[in-house]
């Protein structure tokens, strides 16, 4: 990045700015946060009688109304908060995207029914 930089200005381009990556990595992470709170709901709606009755917003979806709207109120939460926590920031792309993807597998595997069986 350094010998871009030295180029430009030896080029008389000037200075390149550095655009902050936080907004963009604030989105990344709330997607994997997303995932992992529909798997987590999806789980606890299995293992709990109460949780189960309290997700089922509209009775032909059953539950599942209420784990996909939740869900997605987490995700819109942590997107809002984590823009706004990184909004001017540069971070580390390569630690959000890890965080990120071990998220979305989370999400994945407490969504998959077989998995269940391993703790139920």
């Amino acid at each position: 990045m350094t010998e871009i930089r030295d180029r430009a200005v030896r080029s008389g381009e000037g200075p390149i700015e550095n655009i902050p990556n936080g907004p963009g990595a604030a989105a990344i992470l709330a997607a994997g946060i997303g995932s992992a709170a529909i798997g987590v709901f999806a789980l606890g709606a299995e293992v709990s009688t109460t949780l189960k009755g309290a997700l089922n917003f509209y009775n032909p979806a059953g539950p599942l109304s209420g784990k996909s709207t939740v869900a997605i109120i987490v995700w819109l939460v942590a997107w809002y908060g984590l823009s706004r926590l990184w909004g001017r920031e540069t971070v580390n792309m390569g630690a959000v995207n890890l965080a990120a993807f071990v998220l979305l597998a989370i999400g994945f595997l407490l969504t998959f029914p077989p998995f269940w069986g391993l703790f139920l």
